[in-house]
């Protein structure tokens, strides 16, 4: 293996310059040696953060969630074998959330490949499902022309996931090759007479309801669209865990189609005489398995509007399909102008936003720990711009249901349902801006998925401040269990370790409190400390949802 001569430099450090130019200022991994050029050529770059992780599935979460809070793709370097295996789990929230993301895998030498070499893996075989592009790369004199080719791909249309596979030996010889400029991502804008068609039939709808989710968003648009829907009188619903995308104490708000969902914000999707439906592909969740809107012909009229052509008219026959990202729609449709509401549409946007604000109510459950009653206490204590994340189980049921998000980038949670995603995430959210709170929920089970990352939270001083509902037992698995095999409840209970004692072994601070009236001066005292802080919340294992 050669080293960088006076006119090249090695494949390491071209790589970490084309990651540079593209602005990435923060790149996750668990190091392997696969890829020492790379780490060796970091070194020498103080603009970006290198945040090494303890296991590769949360660095790619932490990565996901990275992209999701910027707007740009998050980086990961794994190395192969059990490296990359380990990294499908984030790779997975990145595909199915449309979320831009690069992982690099340190490969065998080219000269190895094909024999089953030591840790050898197939990167178009195992990611090739998932990402939008795998590849593995054999020549260095290929690398700006391959990592462009990569953050286009991972921005374009429906963003997502690209994994690159890197010889071991093309990040060792010296090239010379002149560096890509930065990439630019395209971005699709309706056409003229979509949007004429889109304004006719909002105007002769008298029960329209609009879904916003999907990737893509930022202020601007997220700000354009909120008074686009109030000028035209449109109720807004937000797909599963995509709450962020409207601010949800807004008059217009009528609540999230997701898990748990509403009964009577089922009613009202079913009512719908319109869907405009923004960024969302209208996955099974937020359809309640294509009940709400049947498959292939909805009953009410279908206005979709995403930015990957293929999507539309996949599931369902749209009435009008926009191929457009969610900034192109936004600022097109933001210059159209206001349109007087009859009273007809001033009683539907009553019904609509009643409908949330009915549900919004906090529950009482048995016990002293009243769990609706500290998440409302949460969205009255933070401030809007607070990051809050959640993986997957049954307590995001409290969370999605009575935490008001009211603004962009507030929420993170996989709608993959991926257990482990909120303590890694919310890492990422607080290394992105230290002085916005970070609040991860997690239940017992999801939590100990990915604990190790409290680890990497203390190393990087990423003060995060980490909910633990704790009803020993996989209690989403046991509630479905015990509907399908009532009596017959095998498998799902969970034998934990001291949540408590644990934290602080890793250097975080931790407290269990068994009272939700307890629970604000414990939450004070998170929120002033100078570590990790882990909130242990013990509820009966007979709640199983609000």
């Amino acid at each position: 293996m050669t080293t960088a001569s006076a006119q090249g430099r090695t494949g390491g450090q071209v790589i970490v310059d084309l990651l540079r130019r593209n602005g990435v200022d923060r790149v996750f991994t668990v190091p392997g040696e696969s890829f020492l050029p790379v780490l060796d050529a970091l070194h020498d770059a103080p603009d970006i953060e290198l945040v090494v992780c303890r296991q590769e599935g949360g660095a790619t979460m932490m990565a996901e969630a990275h992209a999701k809070l910027t707007g740009r793709p998050g980086v990961c370097f794994v190395t192969r074998g059990p490296g990359s295996a380990n990294a499908l789990a984030g790779l997975h929230v990145a595909s199915q959330d449309s979320t831009p993301l690069l992982v690099f895998v340190g490969q065998v030498p080219s000269g190895f490949q094909e024999r089953e070499a030591w840790q050898e893996v197939d990167v178009q075989a195992l990611f090739g499902s998932v990402a939008k592009w795998a590849v593995d790369l054999q020549h260095s004199e290929r690398l700006p022309e391959y990592l462009g080719r990569a953050f286009a791909t991972a921005r374009s249309g429906r963003q997502g996931p690209v994994v690159i596979g890197l010889a071991e030996d093309l990040l060792y010889e010296s090239v010379a090759v002149v560096d890509a400029a930065a990439v630019t991502p395209t971005q699709s804008y309706p056409a003229v007479r979509d949007v004429r068609a889109l304004e006719r039939r909002l105007a002769a709808a008298r029960r329209p309801l609009a879904v916003f989710g999907g990737s893509g968003w930022d202020s601007e648009s997220h700000d354009k669209l909120r008074r686009f829907a109030e000028a035209h009188g449109v109720p807004v619903v937000t797909g599963f865990r995509r709450q962020d995308r409207f601010d949800n104490s807004d008059s217009l708000y009528a609540g999230d189609a997701g898990l748990g969902m509403n009964p009577a914000l089922a009613a009202l999707i079913e009512d719908a005489d319109l869907i405009l439906a923004v960024g969302t592909r209208l996955g099974d969740i937020t359809t309640r398995h294509y009940q709400l809107l049947e498959v292939p012909r909805p009953h009410q009229q279908l206005i979709h509007v995403h930015p990957q052509p293929e999507e539309l008219g996949r599931v369902y026959h749209t009435d009008l399909a926009i191929c457009a990202g969610v900034r192109g729609f936004a600022e097109t449709v933001a210059l159209r102008a206001d349109r007087p509401l009859d009273d007809k549409r001033r009683a539907w946007l009553e019904r609509a936003g009643q409908v949330y604000r009915d549900w919004a109510t906090p529950t009482e459950s048995p016990g002293p720990m009243q769990l609706a009653r500290v998440v409302q206490w949460l969205g009255q204590r933070l401030p809007p711009e607070a990051v809050v994340s959640n993986g997957a189980g049954n307590y995001t049921l409290w969370v999605h249901r009575f935490y008001p998000f009211r603004a962009l980038g507030s929420a993170l949670a996989p709608t993959s349902g991926s257990m482990g995603y909120g303590l890694p995430a919310a890492i990422a959210a607080k290394l992105a801006d230290r002085q916005r709170p970070a609040v991860c929920f997690a239940g017992d089970g999801c939590f100990l998925m990915t604990c190790q990352e409290l680890a990497t939270a203390v190393q990087y001083g990423a003060n995060v401040i980490v909910i633990v509902v704790n009803n020993g037992s996989y209690g989403s698995i046991r509630m479905h269990q015990e509907r399908q095999y009532p009596g017959r409840r095998y498998g799902t209970d969970l034998v934990n370790p001291d949540l408590v004692t644990l934290a602080r072994s890793f250097g975080a601070e931790a407290e269990r409190v068994e009272d939700s009236e307890d629970f604000p001066a414990v939450f004070e005292r998170a929120l002033e400390a100078d570590r990790p802080f882990l909130i242990e919340l013990p509820i009966d294992p007979s709640i199983l949802k609000p």
